[in-house]
């Protein structure tokens, strides 16, 4: 990743940027590559912050080889207030048409298929029991494992996990005191969330009377706002507090005391992405405009650890993603833009 500030050149072997005639949050890359005229393809989702009802998501083509990003005006379509987190299908070669699948959360959780030029519906679920609107879905995380599950988190504070095949509600779980703001996967069957009680807890679907708490903010009530799970080394996870500059590493192994803190934002940060092809490194993003790479010692020194790049997009980074099909990519979304990043 270059030392770079962002330019009037939107592309170069390094970089490419997308500029959207709307402002940009929710965002996702697929773990699907497909071979076209003999490139490598791959979608990128998109989604637009309107506080408003009519909301959109595109789905642009991105090709490693030529580092390029398209459009294709029939891969887009209007969504219900802005989505709060896009997803394509973790696992597709678990069927093959399972790749072309794309979930979004908002007021409700809505599966959508993507065609070759089109897109279009193939279910809405609402995790309400008694009425036909549902809580506002703050985020989901689609589990790699059994792909048929995905667990949803609310502001009702409650954590739902849903069967998609079925259409089903698996079970529904009472997870903290306040708003559920994000839910991530470790195992098949257990997950983790984090709250604005500003806790991070652990449950197990074998177990659902308990769960356990890991990590609690050492400010009463400050909220956590993002879950990150290491899949390269379940043992680790790290998460971010609301209006801090600190991406906070913990080991479940030792729970409340943070194995590491790392501290080199200069302004709030908003999104986390571990390396999914390494267990020792994490990316970071936030208000200073800075997306770090870090890459975490095995003891940390007395001064703290430095990142090992950084990139500077210029604005306010509402978004990251480091894709497990695309370890030398990294998309950030800021303003009305997304940008892909070799790293």
């Amino acid at each position: 990743m270059v030392n770079s500030t962002q330019g009037s050149n939107l592309r170069s072997e390094n970089s490419v940027t997308y500029e959207s005639p709307y402002p940009i949050f929710a965002m996702a890359v697929s773990s699907f590559a497909a071979a076209h005229h003999g490139l490598r393809r791959r979608s990128v989702a998109v989604g637009s912050f309107f506080e408003e009802y009519k909301n959109r998501v595109e789905i642009l083509s991105f090709e490693e080889d030529t580092v390029t990003l398209k459009t294709n005006p029939g891969l887009a379509f209007d969504h219900p207030y802005p989505p709060t987190k896009l997803m394509f299908h973790p696992n597709p070669t678990a069927s093959m048409k399972s790749a072309d699948l794309l979930v979004s959360s908002g007021d409700y959780l809505r599966l959508w298929e993507v065609r070759e030029a089109s897109i279009e519906p193939v279910s809405t679920l609402n995790n309400s029991k008694t009425s036909e609107y549902c809580a506002p879905l703050t985020s989901f995380d689609w589990n790699e494992v059994e792909p048929r599950r995905i667990g949803t988190s609310s502001i009702d504070t409650t954590c739902t996990i849903w069967d998609i095949e079925k259409g089903v509600v698996e079970t529904q779980l009472i997870a903290h005191d306040k708003e559920v703001y994000d839910i991530a996967w470790g195992e098949a069957g257990v997950f983790a969330s984090v709250s604005a009680d500003g806790s991070v807890r652990i449950f197990d679907l074998r177990d659902k009377e308990h769960s356990t708490i890991i990590y609690e903010s050492p400010q009463p009530d400050t909220p956590l706002l993002r879950l990150a799970w290491n899949k390269q080394d379940l043992r680790y996870m790290a998460t971010i507090l609301m209006d801090s500059n600190k991406v906070v590493i913990l080991d479940i192994r030792s729970p409340a005391m943070p194995v590491a803190e790392l501290e080199r934002h200069n302004a709030s940060v908003n999104a986390i992405a571990w390396a999914p092809q390494s267990s020792r490194h994490i990316s970071s993003a936030g208000d200073d405009g800075q997306a770090l790479i870090w890459e975490l010692p095995t003891v940390a020194g007395p001064n703290g650890i430095d990142p090992m790049s950084m990139y500077s997009a210029g604005a306010e980074i509402n978004q990251l993603q480091w894709s497990a099909a695309q370890p030398d990519w990294i998309a950030i979304a800021f303003s009305n833009k997304l940008q892909m990043l070799k790293v």
